[in-house]
């Protein structure tokens, strides 16, 4: 239920939150309780399994432990023209680093509805894999071509300098993500 990778928080701490995993919710101590008050915690998005393993998470001591710090979600750098791009390219095989970019149009709604579920399977990689943004209306249409994208979302995978990989978004989100997991979990095994 719980990542268990970072140090106890105290729940009588104002401003402590925690991050489930499964599916991924939040709970943020709101104020600092006063001597022998029972404090009601907001639990948004708590499903009741998920309400009894956070209350088996919370030690006698009052701390809560087995927190994962990590990041819900995070923005997607963006690429905003050819030579950011070969210099992002050049790094990442400069680093052996394989690297996730998203090719999409501001205009496009499975664009707009995947970018946010692609930001927290990047906060999934965070440290390992990173992921860039491209707004094929702001770049060059030469770029676009070059990398071979001719339909909206297109998911590539990068590495040494070349695509490996891509998936192109054209239906439903949560299966374009599971095969960006995948394109990205093959390529780690490789």
């Amino acid at each position: 239920m719980f990542a268990s990778t970072s140090p106890p928080i105290s729940l009588s701490s104002a401003g402590a939150s925690l991050r489930t995993v499964d599916p991924p919710c939040l709970l943020t101590v709101s104020r600092l309780p006063t001597s022998g008050e029972v404090v009601s915690l907001g639990i948004h998005g708590f499903r009741v399994r998920k309400f009894e393993a956070f209350q088996r998470a919370v030690g006698q001591d009052g701390l809560l432990e087995g927190l994962d710090e990590s990041p819900l979600s995070m923005e997607l750098e963006t690429i905003g023209g050819e030579s950011q791009f070969d210099r992002v390219i050049a790094e990442a095989q400069q680093l052996e680093e394989s690297l996730i970019v998203v090719w999409m149009a501001s205009w496009c709604r499975k664009c707009i509805y995947l970018k946010p579920k692609l930001e927290k399977l990047a906060a999934d990689y965070d440290l390992r894999l990173r992921f860039y943004c491209v707004d094929v209306n702001k770049v060059p249409h030469r770029l676009v071509a070059r990398a071979g994208v001719t339909k909206m979302p297109t998911i590539q995978l990068w590495k040494d300098g070349n695509k490996q990989a891509e998936v192109i978004g054209g239906h439903k989100a949560y299966l374009v993500v599971n095969e960006v997991r995948e394109m990205i979990e093959n390529e780690q095994t490789a």
